[in-house]
Protein backbone atom coordinates (compact mmCIF):
# COMPACT_ATOMS: atom_id res chain seq x y z
CA UNK A 1 0.00 0.00 0.00
CA UNK A 2 1.80 3.43 -0.94
CA UNK A 3 1.94 5.47 1.38
CA UNK A 4 0.81 9.24 1.31
CA UNK A 5 4.02 11.29 1.83
CA UNK A 6 3.37 14.19 4.81
CA UNK A 7 4.40 17.85 4.00
CA UNK A 8 7.64 19.21 5.85
CA UNK A 9 8.55 21.60 7.85
CA UNK A 10 9.53 23.84 5.18
CA UNK A 11 5.71 23.83 3.62
CA UNK A 12 4.49 25.16 6.52
CA UNK A 13 7.06 27.68 7.42
CA UNK A 14 6.09 28.67 3.58
CA UNK A 15 2.14 28.97 4.26
CA UNK A 16 2.88 30.59 7.75
CA UNK A 17 4.64 33.23 5.52
CA UNK A 18 2.51 33.97 2.79
CA UNK A 19 -0.30 34.24 5.23
CA UNK A 20 1.92 37.26 6.91
CA UNK A 21 1.91 38.74 3.80
CA UNK A 22 -1.58 38.57 3.37
CA UNK A 23 -2.72 39.40 6.97
CA UNK A 24 -0.08 42.90 6.83
CA UNK A 25 -2.18 43.76 3.42
CA UNK A 26 -5.94 42.74 5.22
CA UNK A 27 -4.96 45.36 8.29
CA UNK A 28 -4.47 48.13 5.31
CA UNK A 29 -7.64 47.29 3.48
CA UNK A 30 -9.84 49.77 4.97
CA UNK A 31 -7.69 52.67 4.12
CA UNK A 32 -9.61 54.93 1.41
CA UNK A 33 -6.91 56.96 -0.74
CA UNK A 34 -7.64 59.93 -2.43
CA UNK A 35 -7.15 58.55 -5.72
CA UNK A 36 -9.52 55.83 -4.97
CA UNK A 37 -12.63 58.15 -4.17
CA UNK A 38 -11.90 60.46 -6.96
CA UNK A 39 -10.98 57.65 -9.44
CA UNK A 40 -11.41 54.22 -8.79
CA UNK A 41 -14.73 54.26 -6.84
CA UNK A 42 -16.17 56.37 -9.43
CA UNK A 43 -15.32 54.30 -12.32
CA UNK A 44 -16.96 51.29 -10.87
CA UNK A 45 -20.24 53.38 -9.60
CA UNK A 46 -20.35 54.33 -13.49
CA UNK A 47 -20.08 50.99 -14.54
CA UNK A 48 -22.44 49.75 -12.26
CA UNK A 49 -25.22 52.62 -12.99
CA UNK A 50 -24.87 51.77 -16.59
CA UNK A 51 -25.60 48.10 -16.83
CA UNK A 52 -21.83 46.28 -16.13
CA UNK A 53 -19.50 45.37 -18.97
CA UNK A 54 -22.03 47.62 -21.59
CA UNK A 55 -20.97 50.66 -19.56
CA UNK A 56 -17.42 50.40 -20.91
CA UNK A 57 -19.23 52.17 -24.77
CA UNK A 58 -18.55 55.27 -22.42
CA UNK A 59 -15.67 57.40 -22.39
CA UNK A 60 -15.67 57.95 -18.55
CA UNK A 61 -11.89 56.39 -17.27
CA UNK A 62 -8.46 57.56 -17.74
CA UNK A 63 -7.28 53.61 -17.53
CA UNK A 64 -6.87 51.24 -20.45
CA UNK A 65 -10.02 48.82 -20.71
CA UNK A 66 -8.30 45.90 -19.85
CA UNK A 67 -8.02 47.63 -16.01
CA UNK A 68 -12.22 48.58 -16.50
CA UNK A 69 -13.16 44.76 -17.13
CA UNK A 70 -12.05 43.63 -14.09
CA UNK A 71 -14.18 46.61 -12.35
CA UNK A 72 -16.91 45.39 -14.57
CA UNK A 73 -16.60 41.60 -13.14
CA UNK A 74 -16.58 43.52 -9.67
CA UNK A 75 -20.12 44.69 -10.20
CA UNK A 76 -21.50 41.63 -10.91
CA UNK A 77 -19.88 40.44 -7.89
CA UNK A 78 -21.36 40.51 -4.08
CA UNK A 79 -18.53 42.26 -2.63
CA UNK A 80 -17.72 45.51 -1.20
CA UNK A 81 -16.09 47.70 -3.64
CA UNK A 82 -13.09 48.87 -1.77
CA UNK A 83 -12.48 45.53 -0.91
CA UNK A 84 -12.61 43.79 -4.35
CA UNK A 85 -10.56 46.38 -6.30
CA UNK A 86 -7.47 45.87 -3.29
CA UNK A 87 -8.27 42.60 -3.92
CA UNK A 88 -7.40 42.44 -7.63
CA UNK A 89 -4.40 44.22 -6.63
CA UNK A 90 -3.50 41.77 -4.33
CA UNK A 91 -3.72 38.76 -6.29
CA UNK A 92 -1.61 40.09 -8.71
CA UNK A 93 1.32 40.88 -5.51
CA UNK A 94 1.09 36.86 -5.32
CA UNK A 95 1.78 36.21 -9.23
CA UNK A 96 4.51 39.31 -8.87
CA UNK A 97 5.91 37.48 -6.15
CA UNK A 98 6.05 33.89 -8.17
CA UNK A 99 7.54 34.99 -11.31
CA UNK A 100 10.16 36.54 -8.86
CA UNK A 101 10.83 33.27 -7.59
CA UNK A 102 10.66 32.01 -11.20
CA UNK A 103 13.14 34.18 -11.83
CA UNK A 104 15.51 33.67 -8.77
CA UNK A 105 15.37 30.03 -9.00
CA UNK A 106 17.20 30.55 -12.00
CA UNK A 107 20.13 30.98 -10.15
CA UNK A 108 19.61 29.58 -7.27
CA UNK A 109 17.61 25.19 -8.29
CA UNK A 110 17.91 24.58 -4.93
CA UNK A 111 17.00 25.89 -1.27
CA UNK A 112 15.46 28.62 0.28
CA UNK A 113 16.89 31.86 -1.44
CA UNK A 114 13.93 32.06 -4.81
CA UNK A 115 11.25 31.88 -1.71
CA UNK A 116 13.22 34.41 0.53
CA UNK A 117 13.26 36.61 -2.95
CA UNK A 118 9.69 36.59 -3.49
CA UNK A 119 8.62 36.66 0.18
CA UNK A 120 10.62 39.96 0.16
CA UNK A 121 9.34 41.34 -2.75
CA UNK A 122 5.71 40.84 -1.20
CA UNK A 123 6.99 42.62 2.33
CA UNK A 124 8.40 45.59 0.41
CA UNK A 125 6.44 48.59 1.79
CA UNK A 126 5.81 50.37 -1.79
CA UNK A 127 4.54 46.99 -3.07
CA UNK A 128 2.47 46.48 0.18
CA UNK A 129 0.80 49.91 0.23
CA UNK A 130 0.46 50.62 -3.63
CA UNK A 131 -2.37 48.12 -3.74
CA UNK A 132 -3.47 47.27 0.14
CA UNK A 133 -3.27 50.55 1.12
CA UNK A 134 -3.47 53.08 -2.09
CA UNK A 135 -5.80 50.61 -4.16
CA UNK A 136 -3.83 50.80 -7.00
CA UNK A 137 -2.77 48.20 -9.48
CA UNK A 138 1.15 48.55 -10.64
CA UNK A 139 1.36 45.19 -9.52
CA UNK A 140 -0.46 44.23 -12.41
CA UNK A 141 1.88 45.16 -14.89
CA UNK A 142 5.08 44.62 -13.27
CA UNK A 143 3.80 41.30 -12.20
CA UNK A 144 3.37 40.46 -16.33
CA UNK A 145 6.91 42.64 -17.06
CA UNK A 146 8.48 39.97 -14.67
CA UNK A 147 7.31 37.67 -16.44
CA UNK A 148 8.41 38.56 -19.62
CA UNK A 149 11.50 38.55 -18.33
CA UNK A 150 11.27 35.22 -17.04
CA UNK A 151 10.05 34.25 -20.60
CA UNK A 152 13.06 35.52 -22.66
CA UNK A 153 16.29 34.20 -20.50
CA UNK A 154 14.04 30.89 -20.77
CA UNK A 155 14.25 30.80 -24.48
CA UNK A 156 10.74 31.54 -24.73
CA UNK A 157 10.69 35.00 -27.29
CA UNK A 158 7.46 34.91 -28.11
CA UNK A 159 5.63 34.30 -24.85
CA UNK A 160 7.84 37.18 -23.44
CA UNK A 161 6.75 39.70 -25.99
CA UNK A 162 2.62 38.17 -25.01
CA UNK A 163 3.50 39.25 -21.63
CA UNK A 164 5.00 42.82 -22.85
CA UNK A 165 1.68 43.44 -24.68
CA UNK A 166 -0.46 42.27 -21.20
CA UNK A 167 1.55 44.34 -19.41
CA UNK A 168 1.17 47.82 -22.00
CA UNK A 169 -2.54 47.12 -22.04
CA UNK A 170 -2.73 47.62 -18.32
CA UNK A 171 0.27 50.69 -17.98
CA UNK A 172 2.44 52.75 -20.35
CA UNK A 173 4.97 52.42 -17.44
CA UNK A 174 6.00 48.89 -19.01
CA UNK A 175 7.69 50.78 -21.19
CA UNK A 176 10.69 51.32 -19.01
CA UNK A 177 11.65 47.63 -19.61
CA UNK A 178 11.16 48.19 -23.51
CA UNK A 179 15.11 49.25 -24.08
CA UNK A 180 16.01 45.55 -22.88
CA UNK A 181 13.27 44.45 -25.37
CA UNK A 182 15.63 46.79 -27.94
CA UNK A 183 18.60 45.12 -26.44
CA UNK A 184 17.89 41.87 -27.16
CA UNK A 185 15.80 42.15 -30.53
CA UNK A 186 18.87 43.66 -32.04
CA UNK A 187 21.29 40.42 -30.32
CA UNK A 188 18.31 38.81 -32.31
CA UNK A 189 17.45 36.79 -28.91
CA UNK A 190 13.83 37.94 -29.74
CA UNK A 191 12.76 38.00 -33.31
CA UNK A 192 12.02 41.26 -34.53
CA UNK A 193 8.54 40.09 -35.72
CA UNK A 194 8.11 39.49 -32.03
CA UNK A 195 7.51 43.05 -31.77
CA UNK A 196 4.58 43.60 -33.07
CA UNK A 197 2.78 40.77 -30.78
CA UNK A 198 3.02 43.18 -28.30
CA UNK A 199 0.68 45.90 -29.61
CA UNK A 200 -1.30 42.89 -31.13
CA UNK A 201 -1.99 42.12 -27.68
CA UNK A 202 -3.16 45.42 -26.77
CA UNK A 203 -5.58 45.71 -29.80
CA UNK A 204 -6.99 42.32 -28.94
CA UNK A 205 -7.92 43.20 -25.50
CA UNK A 206 -9.50 46.36 -26.37
CA UNK A 207 -11.66 43.62 -28.49
CA UNK A 208 -14.36 43.24 -25.90
CA UNK A 209 -15.09 47.14 -25.05
CA UNK A 210 -15.29 47.54 -29.24
CA UNK A 211 -17.97 44.94 -29.15
CA UNK A 212 -20.01 46.73 -26.86
CA UNK A 213 -19.26 49.96 -28.87
CA UNK A 214 -16.75 51.61 -27.41
CA UNK A 215 -14.89 54.68 -29.43
CA UNK A 216 -11.86 53.10 -31.55
CA UNK A 217 -10.11 56.42 -31.07
CA UNK A 218 -10.32 57.06 -27.22
CA UNK A 219 -8.94 53.29 -27.32
CA UNK A 220 -5.89 54.09 -29.16
CA UNK A 221 -5.29 57.64 -27.59
CA UNK A 222 -5.85 56.97 -23.91
CA UNK A 223 -1.95 56.71 -23.48
CA UNK A 224 -1.53 59.88 -25.74
CA UNK A 225 -4.16 61.28 -23.06
CA UNK A 226 -2.41 60.37 -20.03
CA UNK A 227 0.88 61.43 -21.02
CA UNK A 228 -0.46 65.58 -21.69
CA UNK A 229 -2.39 65.19 -18.88
CA UNK A 230 0.46 65.88 -16.46
CA UNK A 231 2.40 69.38 -17.11
CA UNK A 232 4.64 69.59 -13.84
CA UNK A 233 8.58 68.09 -14.21
CA UNK A 234 7.77 65.89 -11.69
CA UNK A 235 4.95 64.44 -9.17
CA UNK A 236 7.05 63.66 -6.04
CA UNK A 237 8.80 60.68 -8.13
CA UNK A 238 12.48 60.74 -6.79
CA UNK A 239 14.69 61.65 -10.18
CA UNK A 240 16.82 64.39 -11.38
CA UNK A 241 13.83 67.03 -11.23
CA UNK A 242 14.07 67.29 -7.64
CA UNK A 243 17.38 69.34 -8.22
CA UNK A 244 15.58 71.81 -10.37
CA UNK A 245 13.88 75.21 -9.08
CA UNK A 246 11.82 75.98 -12.30
CA UNK A 247 9.40 78.83 -12.08
CA UNK A 248 9.17 79.24 -16.10
CA UNK A 249 9.89 77.19 -19.58
CA UNK A 250 8.71 73.90 -17.32
CA UNK A 251 7.49 73.01 -20.87
CA UNK A 252 10.59 73.44 -22.93
CA UNK A 253 12.44 71.33 -20.12
CA UNK A 254 9.77 68.87 -20.04
CA UNK A 255 10.94 68.37 -24.09
CA UNK A 256 14.40 68.33 -23.92
CA UNK A 257 14.23 66.12 -20.80
CA UNK A 258 12.29 64.01 -23.25
CA UNK A 259 14.88 63.85 -25.64
CA UNK A 260 17.55 63.71 -23.47
CA UNK A 261 16.08 60.47 -22.00
CA UNK A 262 15.38 59.35 -25.09
CA UNK A 263 19.08 59.80 -26.44
CA UNK A 264 20.77 58.46 -23.34
CA UNK A 265 18.67 55.13 -23.32
CA UNK A 266 19.37 54.62 -27.46
CA UNK A 267 23.43 55.32 -26.62
CA UNK A 268 23.38 52.55 -23.74
CA UNK A 269 21.59 50.30 -25.92
CA UNK A 270 24.01 50.58 -28.36
CA UNK A 271 27.06 50.80 -26.09
CA UNK A 272 25.19 47.08 -25.33
CA UNK A 273 25.33 45.98 -28.67
CA UNK A 274 28.92 47.31 -29.80
CA UNK A 275 30.95 45.80 -26.55
CA UNK A 276 29.21 42.19 -27.86
CA UNK A 277 28.32 40.95 -24.72
CA UNK A 278 27.45 37.27 -23.99
CA UNK A 279 23.05 37.34 -23.82
CA UNK A 280 23.33 35.43 -19.76
CA UNK A 281 20.65 35.43 -17.29
CA UNK A 282 22.76 37.24 -14.60
CA UNK A 283 23.39 40.11 -17.18
CA UNK A 284 19.43 40.51 -18.67
CA UNK A 285 18.54 40.72 -14.90
CA UNK A 286 20.87 43.59 -14.55
CA UNK A 287 19.76 45.52 -17.45
CA UNK A 288 16.20 44.84 -16.49
CA UNK A 289 17.31 46.90 -13.41
CA UNK A 290 19.10 49.26 -14.52
CA UNK A 291 16.13 50.68 -17.13
CA UNK A 292 13.87 50.13 -14.66
CA UNK A 293 16.06 52.88 -12.70
CA UNK A 294 17.08 54.70 -15.30
CA UNK A 295 14.13 56.06 -17.55
CA UNK A 296 12.06 57.12 -14.79
CA UNK A 297 14.77 58.69 -13.02
CA UNK A 298 15.42 60.90 -15.98
CA UNK A 299 11.82 61.23 -17.94
CA UNK A 300 10.04 64.02 -16.95
CA UNK A 301 6.11 63.84 -15.61
CA UNK A 302 7.24 61.07 -13.28
CA UNK A 303 4.71 59.93 -10.26
CA UNK A 304 6.30 58.95 -7.38
CA UNK A 305 4.93 55.52 -8.08
CA UNK A 306 7.13 54.88 -11.50
CA UNK A 307 10.00 53.51 -9.72
CA UNK A 308 8.30 50.57 -8.71
CA UNK A 309 9.60 48.13 -11.05
CA UNK A 310 12.49 49.35 -10.01
CA UNK A 311 11.48 48.16 -6.31
CA UNK A 312 11.02 44.84 -7.73
CA UNK A 313 13.81 44.13 -10.14
CA UNK A 314 16.39 45.43 -8.07
CA UNK A 315 15.63 42.85 -5.15
CA UNK A 316 15.99 40.16 -8.13
CA UNK A 317 19.37 41.74 -9.29
CA UNK A 318 20.52 41.88 -5.66
CA UNK A 319 20.05 37.87 -5.59
CA UNK A 320 21.66 37.79 -8.64
CA UNK A 321 25.02 39.76 -7.69
CA UNK A 322 24.65 40.20 -3.26
CA UNK A 323 28.36 41.27 -2.77
CA UNK A 324 28.32 44.49 -4.95
CA UNK A 325 24.13 45.05 -5.12
CA UNK A 326 22.93 44.80 -1.55
CA UNK A 327 22.66 48.29 -0.94
CA UNK A 328 20.35 48.97 -4.16
CA UNK A 329 17.40 47.52 -3.19
CA UNK A 330 17.70 49.24 0.09
CA UNK A 331 18.44 52.76 -2.29
CA UNK A 332 15.51 52.02 -3.65
CA UNK A 333 12.79 51.60 -1.72
CA UNK A 334 14.27 54.24 0.64
CA UNK A 335 13.54 56.92 -2.07
CA UNK A 336 10.47 54.98 -3.14
CA UNK A 337 8.42 54.39 -0.16
CA UNK A 338 9.40 58.21 1.04
CA UNK A 339 8.49 59.65 -1.97
CA UNK A 340 4.50 57.55 -1.68
CA UNK A 341 4.56 59.70 1.79
CA UNK A 342 3.69 63.54 0.69
CA UNK A 343 0.06 61.59 -1.03
CA UNK A 344 -0.30 59.19 1.57
CA UNK A 345 -0.20 60.55 4.74
CA UNK A 346 0.16 64.78 3.87
CA UNK A 347 3.30 65.62 4.43
CA UNK A 348 7.05 64.32 2.94
CA UNK A 349 9.12 62.48 5.71
CA UNK A 350 12.38 63.06 3.60
CA UNK A 351 13.09 65.46 1.37
CA UNK A 352 12.63 64.72 -1.66
CA UNK A 353 15.86 65.74 -2.68
CA UNK A 354 17.77 63.39 -0.76
CA UNK A 355 15.09 60.89 -2.04
CA UNK A 356 16.55 61.68 -5.81
CA UNK A 357 20.13 61.52 -4.28
CA UNK A 358 19.56 57.85 -3.16
CA UNK A 359 18.18 56.54 -6.44
CA UNK A 360 20.68 58.17 -8.23
CA UNK A 361 23.30 56.08 -6.12
CA UNK A 362 21.55 53.05 -6.39
CA UNK A 363 21.55 53.92 -10.81
CA UNK A 364 25.43 54.34 -10.13
CA UNK A 365 25.88 51.09 -8.37
CA UNK A 366 24.11 49.29 -10.65
CA UNK A 367 25.75 50.75 -13.69
CA UNK A 368 29.28 49.82 -11.84
CA UNK A 369 28.29 46.41 -11.88
CA UNK A 370 27.45 46.70 -15.65
CA UNK A 371 30.73 47.11 -16.75
CA UNK A 372 32.12 45.13 -14.17
CA UNK A 373 30.35 42.24 -15.80
CA UNK A 374 31.76 43.08 -18.56
CA UNK A 375 34.94 43.63 -17.68
CA UNK A 376 35.15 39.60 -15.82
CA UNK A 377 33.71 38.24 -19.33
CA UNK A 378 36.36 40.09 -20.95
CA UNK A 379 39.09 38.32 -18.50
CA UNK A 380 37.50 35.01 -19.14
CA UNK A 381 37.94 34.78 -22.89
Amino acid sequence: MTRIARPGPAVFVAAAIVLLTLAVRLVLFPFQSMDYRAFVQQWYEFIAANGGFPALRYEFANYNVPYLYLLAVLTYLPVPVLAGVKVISVLFDLLLAFYVYKVVALKYPRGWLPFLAATTVSLLPTVVTNGAMWAQCDSIYAAFGVGAVYYVVRGRPWLACVFFGLALAFKLQIVFLFPLLLVLVLLRKVPWPGLLVVPGVVLLLDGPALLVGANPGHLLSVYVDQAAEYTRLTLNAPNVYQFLTVTSAADLIKSAGILFTGALVLIVVFAVIASRVTVTVPRVVLLAAFFAILVPFFLPAMHERYFYLADVLTVVAAFYFPRWLWPVPLLVQFASFFSYTPFLFGRAGVDLRWLALAMLVALVLVARELALERNREKLEQ
